[in-house]
C-alpha cells in the first residue's frame, strides 16, 4: 500500500497539469489539433534527440526494447482484431486504441518524474518503434490499406526524423556544439508537461460512451498489455529499470491519436474516444498498481 501510495504521489504532478488543460480549455477553448502538433511536433523531437545523444542504452538493450515493443503491439493487434470479428464491429476505429499506449504524452513525464533521466530514456525508445507502428499500421488499419499518404505522413514526422538523427550521431561519435545540446534540452524540458497539458485539452473535447465493447476495450488496453509487456520482457531477459518501465508502459492508456486519426480519416472514433477518457482516469489507480505488481 505505501509503494502505490508513492507512485501515485509520483503520478500526481501529471494528473493536476492534465486537469488543468482540460479546465483551462473550458475558459479559452484550446485547438487541440494545433497543440497537439506544436507538442508532437517541435517539443518531443528536441527532447528525444536530446535523450538519445546522452542514453547510455548500449545496442543490443535497444534490441531487446524495441524487441518487447513489437511483441506487444503484435499480440495487442492480433487479440483486438478477434474481438472486433466475433463482435462484429468496425475495427477500424476499435482497435488502434487498444493496441497503442500513451508512452509519449503520459510516458515520458511519468517515467521522467519516476525514475529520472534513465527510465526516460527507456521509454524514448518504446515510445519511437511504437510510433513508427502508428503511422504503419495503425494508419493501415485505419484506411484499410497502406497509401501514398500515410507513407508521405511517416516520412514527414519530426518525431521520427529526431530518433534517426539520435542513433545516427550516437552510432558514428558525432559531437554536437553545447549551444545546440543546451537549446535541445531547454526546449526538450518543456515537452512533458506540454504533453500532459496538451491530454487534458484533448480528452475536454471528447465523448464517452459506455458499453460492452468500450469496456473490453480498456481491458484489453491495461490487463492484455500488462501481460504481454511481462511476457516480452521475460522473453528478452529484461531486468531491474528496464524491465519495469517496459512493462508499465505496455500497460498505460490508450494513446491520444488513436482518437484524432480515426476522425482525420473519416472513420467513426466513439469507441476510441471512450477508451481514451476512461482508460486515462482509470490510470489514476491502474499505473500506480502496474509498478507495484512489477516492483
Amino acid at each position: 500500500m505505501n509503494y502505490f501510495l508513492q507512485s501515485f504521489i509520483q503520478l500526481l504532478p501529471i494528473l493536476l497539469l492534465t486537469l488543468a488543460g482540460f479546465l483551462i480549455d473550458k475558459i479559452y477553448r484550446i485547438d487541440v489539433h494545433t497543440l497537439i502538433k506544436i507538442v508532437s511536433d517541435f517539443f518531443m523531437p528536441l527532447l528525444i534527440f536530446h535523450s538519445l545523444y546522452f542514453s547510455d542504452l548500449k545496442g543490443d538493450m535497444i534490441v531487446s526494447i524495441a524487441g518487447v515493443t513489437s511483441l506487444v503491439v503484435v499480440l495487442n493487434t492480433l487479440s483486438s482484431y478477434l474481438y472486433a470479428r466475433f463482435a462484429k464491429i468496425d475495427a477500424r476505429g476499435f482497435m488502434p486504441a487498444n493496441i497503442f499506449m500513451n508512452s509519449g504524452f503520459l510516458g515520458f513525464p511519468l517515467m521522467k518524474l519516476w525514475g529520472g533521466v534513465s527510465a526516460m530514456n527507456i521509454i524514448v525508445i518504446f515510445d519511437q518503434v511504437q510510433t513508427v507502428y502508428i503511422f504503419t499500421l495503425g494508419l493501415l488499419i485505419i484506411t484499410g490499406g497502406l497509401h501514398a499518404k500515410s507513407i508521405s505522413t511517416m516520412i514527414k514526422s519530426p518525431i521520427l526524423w529526431a530518433l534517426i538523427l539520435g542513433f545516427l550521431v550516437r552510432f558514428f561519435g558525432i559531437v554536437i556544439p553545447e549551444v545546440v545540446l543546451t537549446t535541445c534540452e531547454f526546449g526538450g524540458d518543456a515537452g512533458p508537461p506540454l504533453a500532459a497539458f496538451a491530454l487534458g485539452v484533448s480528452l475536454s473535447t471528447s465523448k464517452i460512451t459506455v458499453n460492452r465493447h468500450v469496456l473490453a476495450g480498456i481491458v484489453m488496453r491495461i490487463c492484455g498489455g500488462f501481460l504481454f509487456g511481462y511476457l516480452g520482457a521475460t522473453l528478452f531477459g529484461l531486468t531491474g529499470l528496464h524491465r519495469t518501465v517496459v512493462i508499465v508502459a505496455s500497460a498505460l492508456p490508450s494513446a491520444v491519436f488513436t482518437s484524432i486519426l480515426p476522425i482525420r480519416y473519416g472513420v467513426s472514433s466513439e469507441y476510441a474516444n471512450s477508451i481514451v477518457i476512461l482508460s486515462t482516469i482509470l490510470g489514476i489507480l491502474t499505473i500506480p498498481l502496474s509498478f507495484m505488481l512489477v516492483m
